[in-house]
C-alpha cells in the first residue's frame, strides 16, 4: 500500500472513532447512595455589580439554583450545560474503573449569575440541585461580592502547577491558617495532570483532585520522615474568584478510542501538519465541506483545550476569547496570556519522541512525528496574539491601574529546566542515508528567535509593568530587569526538578549548533535571594531559590500595602509554624 493510503486508512479509522464515541450511550457513572453535588460552589467573572456562581454535579437534575441575600430568599435560576469530553480510563484514580480505554463520564455544570450587588458588600449564598426524583441537594453557605472597587485593600493568592501534587493540600490549607480568605486566586496553569480525565479535577481517591484542595475537601496523607499528617485544603474559591492561565497540562492532544488519555495528552500534533493531511481526506471525511465538521476533524487530529474552557468562565479578549484575556481586579490591572508549548523529554536514546529528536522508529511515519517542542498559540511579534497585547498595554484601563501584572504559563526567567530550550517553533534538521532514506530528525531553537525574550518582554519593560507571574518549572525564584520589572515563579507545591545553579547542570544534548545555557537563568539575569530569611547550603550560603518536596511554597500580593510576600512550610514538620522567606514591593 503506498504511503498515502496508509494515512488514509488511519485518518478514516480515527474518525470513525469519534463519530462511535458520540453516538454510543453514555454510560453514566453510579452515584453514592447518598447523592451529593460533585463540587462546592465557586465565583466566576466579577463585575461591578454582580458575579458568576459554578458548580457540578453528575446528574443532569430538572433545577439548579442560588439562593442568596441576608436570609437566603432572593434566588436565581442556573444555565445548565454538559461537559463534552470529560472521562476515565484504567489509569484513572477512581473506585472501579469501567473499562482500560477512555470512557465517557457524565458531567453537568450549572451557572448562574447573581445581580444587585452593592461595591464592598459581601452577601450569603447557597447553591441547590433538584434530582429527577425530586431529591434536593444544598450546598454549605458561603459569601460572594462583586468586583472590588479602585483602592479596596485585597490579598491575591499567587499560586502555579497544582497537577495533584503531593504538598497541593498542605499548601493551600497554610495559605488560609496564614492569612485566611484571599480575595482572589490567580493560578499561572498546569491545574491538573491530563485535562479530559474528569477525576482529577473531582474526585480522584488518593485525595488531593483540583476542586477539592481549593475548597477544603481534600483528604490528602502526606508522609514525611515517618509522619502521617492529613491535610484538606482550604475553602478558598467559594468565596474568592479564581483567574487562570493555561498551562501545557489543560492542552489535550489527539483524539483516539484505542489508546489512553495519558498516551492522548501527550500527542498533541501541529495545526499546521494537521492541516496538511485534512487536505489530502477532506473529500472521505467531508464531502458537503460543512466549515464545523472541517473544524472538529482539525481539533481532534491536533489539539483542543475544550474541558479547560466548558469548567471556567473567564473574561474574554475579541481574538483570543478565554485563552488570553485581561481586567481590572481592584487596583490591580491583570494580564492573562497564552504562552505555553508540549512538555518532550530532553533525552537523547533512540525511541525517544523528544525536545530535540524524533524516535528512530518513527522516522518514515510522519504521523507519529512529535515535532518537537511546538508551541500551542503564536505569540511572536505580528501574531494576533501579540498585537492585542500591544493594544492592551496601551489601552486606559492597563495605564490608569496602580499594580500592572501579567500571568503566563512559561518562564521568562528561570534557575528551573523547562525554560530550556528557548521557546520558539522548533527547526528540523532532517538527515538522510544515501539512498535517500530519513537516517535522523533532530531539532534546533535558536535562541535569537525567542518569542518571549525577543518580543514580549521588551512591550512589557516599555509599559511599566510591575510584576510579571508564571510557573511550569516547580520551583520559586525571583529575579528584577534592570528596568525594575518583578519576574515571580512560585510553583513549589511537590515533585519539584530542581534549580540548576552551581555545579547542578540542565541536560543539554552535544553537537547542537545552539548553546542553551546548563546553569543559571538562560536569559541573562541574576536570582534574587530572598530578602527575610532564606533556605542556607551546606556552607551557610542563602539559596536564591526553593526547589524542595519537602517544602511548599506560596505567594501573597496584598494590594494596600503593594507588597508580594512569599511564604514557605516544611511539611517534615507538621506542627511547625509558616515562615514568612521573601517579600518585595511593587
Amino acid at each position: 500500500m503506498t504511503k498515502p493510503g496508509i494515512v488514509l486508512l488511519f485518518l478514516l479509522s480515527l474518525l470513525l472513532g469519534i463519530i462511535l464515541l458520540q453516538t454510543q450511550p453514555h454510560q453514566q457513572l453510579k452515584m453514592t447512595a447518598k447523592t451529593q453535588l460533585l463540587s462546592d460552589p465557586f465565583l466566576q467573572l466579577p463585575q461591578e455589580n454582580s458575579v458568576r456562581v459554578v458548580w457540578f454535579t453528575e446528574f443532569a437534575g430538572t433545577r439548579h439554583q442560588v439562593f442568596y441575600g441576608k436570609q437566603l430568599k432572593d434566588q436565581v435560576t442556573a444555565i445548565t450545560t454538559k461537559l463534552s469530553r470529560t472521562r476515565e480510563d484504567g489509569k484513572s484514580k477512581i473506585a472501579q474503573p469501567q473499562q482500560e480505554l477512555p470512557y465517557p463520564r457524565d458531567i453537568w455544570r450549572h451557572e448562574a449569575e447573581v445581580g444587585g450587588l452593592k461595591p464592598n458588600q459581601r452577601v450569603p449564598y447557597k447553591v441547590a440541585s433538584t434530582t429527577t426524583n425530586g431529591e434536593q441537594v444544598i450546598s454549605d453557605v458561603f459569601s460572594l461580592s462583586p468586583a472590588p472597587q479602585t483602592g479596596q485593600p485585597l490579598k491575591i493568592l499567587l499560586t502555579s502547577d497544582h497537577q495533584l501534587m503531593p504538598m497541593i493540600a498542605a499548601n493551600l490549607q497554610k495559605v488560609a491558617e496564614t492569612v485566611g480568605q484571599v480575595d482572589a486566586v490567580f493560578l499561572a496553569g498546569d491545574l491538573v495532570n491530563v485535562p479530559d480525565r474528569a477525576s482529577e479535577w473531582f474526585d480522584d481517591i488518593r485525595g488531593g483532585a483540583f476542586f477539592p484542595c481549593l475548597q477544603g475537601h481534600a483528604n490528602y496523607e502526606l508522609e514525611k520522615e515517618g509522619v502521617k499528617t492529613t491535610y484538606n485544603g482550604a475553602a478558598l474559591i467559594q468565596s474568592a474568584p479564581l483567574f487562570t492561565a493555561i498551562g501545557n497540562h489543560e492542552v489535550m492532544g489527539r483524539f483516539a478510542t484505542a489508546t489512553g488519555l495519558n498516551l492522548q495528552f501527550n500527542d498533541p500534533y501541529p495545526q499546521s501538519r494537521a492541516k496538511l493531511l485534512y487536505q489530502v481526506v477532506s473529500s472521505e471525511v467531508n464531502p458537503t465541506k460543512d466549515p464545523a465538521i472541517e473544524a472538529n476533524w482539525l481539533k481532534s487530529n491536533s489539539f483542543n483545550t475544550d474541558t479547560y474552557e466548558e469548567i471556567f468562565s473567564l473574561p474574554q479578549s475579541i481574538t483570543g476569547g478565554k485563552k488570553y484575556y485581561a481586567l481590572t481586579f481592584g487596583d490591580v490591572r491583570l494580564v492573562v496570556l497564552y504562552a505555553t508549548s508540549i512538555w518532550r523529554s530532553p533525552q537523547l536514546g533512540a525511541q525517544i519522541r523528544g525536545r530535540y529528536r524524533e524516535s528512530d522508529a518513527d522516522l518514515e511515519n510522519s504521523v507519529n512525528w512529535g515535532y518537537g517542542q511546538h508551541i500551542f498559540e503564536p505569540i511572536a511579534k505580528g501574531s494576533l496574539q501579540y498585537q492585542w497585547l500591544e493594544r492592551e498595554l496601551q489601552s486606559e484601563e492597563f495605564k490608569q491601574a496602580k499594580y500592572k501584572v501579567v500571568m503566563l504559563h512559561h518562564p521568562p526567567h528561570s534557575l528551573g529546566d523547562n525554560i530550556v530550550p528557548a521557546y520558539t517553533e522548533p527547526l528540523p534538521q532532517i538527515q538522510y542515508t544515501p539512498d535517500g532514506k530519513i537516517a535522523s530528525v533532530r531539532y534546533e531553537y535558536p535562541l535569537e528567535q525567542d518569542y518571549i525574550i525577543r518580543d514580549v518582554e521588551p512591550l512589557l519593560e516599555s509599559a511599566g509593568v510591575n510584576l510579571v507571574f508564571y510557573g511550569h518549572s516547580h520551583l520559586w525564584n525571583r529575579f528584577v530587569s534592570a528596568s525594575g520589572v518583578n519576574f515571580l515563579e512560585s510553583s513549589n507545591v511537590g515533585n519539584s526538578y530542581g534549580a540548576y545553579l552551581g555545579e547542578k547542570k540542565r541536560p543539554i544534548p552535544d553537537g547542537y549548533a545552539e548553546k542553551y545555557v546548563a546553569t543559571g537563568d538562560p536569559n541573562g539575569l541574576e536570582p534574587v535571594v530572598p530578602t527575610i530569611k532564606p533556605l542556607v547550603d551546606d556552607s551557610d550560603q542563602p539559596l536564591p531559590y526553593i526547589a524542595s518536596n519537602e517544602i511548599t511554597v506560596f505567594s501573597i500580593l496584598d494590594t494596600a500595602k503593594g507588597t508580594v510576600s512569599s511564604y514557605r512550610f516544611d511539611t517534615r514538620q507538621p506542627d511547625s509554624s509558616v515562615v514568612k522567606f521573601d517579600e518585595f514591593k511593587m
